[in-house]
């Protein structure tokens, strides 16, 4: 049976740009309520005047403190979606150790901390529905990609985490790996982009998981194919093909 997302509270951490953005507006028209978080509230305000009674949370999930407020003030929740996906383009040539950790910081850390005091209280009532988005550059190393390509690594894990742990109980866990998407932090690339996508594109792909008993979701085919296999093919020629 697919999922009914009516009636249920979301909350969607990053809601303010890209994905995360075109998410919430999918799931409104699903007829889900809405909690919506990122550092800025403004471009938050904007989305929720145009989505009913959405709500919006300022949070920062690089602080354990701002975290811990905005979890009192969301209150009860059905679902959670972590879109969050600082990125700069960064090699060992280039490398910067400041924004190198914000962005670990960010897509990684941020998620220990709000997975940390949400997933026990999803577990006691043995309800919940977590939603990690992940990505595709983090199947393996890719040039260019010191800091963020690690830090989705470390969430792709921890979705794997989440899932042996809670697959036999009431708490669903699902991972969504996207290729490209077409925002303003993919707009800093200067390489080819193969099947990039919207973020609306990508919304429809997220959403479809969501309605499924599936774990994870790599998309989009048969550009995600590529980084499936990858794990299997020895270093030499991985890096051949995409250097």
């Amino acid at each position: 049976m697919k999922r009914d997302f009516s009636g249920k509270t979301y909350w969607v951490i990053g809601a303010s740009e890209g994905l995360g953005r075109a998410l919430a507006k999918d799931l409104h028209k699903a007829g889900a309520n809405l909690v919506l978080s990122a550092r800025s509230t403004e471009r938050l305000e904007s989305l929720a005047a145009t989505l009913g009674d959405a709500r919006v949370v300022g949070m920062d999930v690089t602080s354990a403190d701002s975290v811990s407020k905005a979890i009192a003030k969301a209150g009860p929740i059905d679902g959670l979606i972590y879109s969050v996906g600082l990125y700069e383009p960064m090699t060992a040539q280039t490398w910067n150790p400041n924004t190198a950790e914000e962005m670990c910081n960010a897509n990684f850390l941020g998620a220990l901390r709000v997975l940390g005091q949400t997933v026990p209280k999803m577990l006691q009532r043995n309800d919940g529905h977590i939603v990690l988005i992940g990505s595709l550059a983090g199947f393996r190393g890719l040039p260019g990609a010191i800091g963020y390509g690690a830090s989705k690594a470390a969430l792709m894990h921890l979705a794997e985490n989440l899932y042996a742990d809670t697959r036999k109980t009431g708490v669903t866990v699902q991972l969504a790996n996207p290729g490209f998407i077409r925002t303003r932090l993919t707009d800093k690339n200067r390489f080819n982009m193969p099947m990039i996508m919207s973020p609306e594109t990508a919304s429809k792909h997220v959403l479809q998981l969501m309605r499924s008993k599936r774990f994870c979701r790599n998309f989009p085919q048969p550009f995600s194919w590529f980084f499936v296999a990858s794990r299997f093919l020895p270093a030499a020629l991985f890096h051949k093909l995409t250097g």
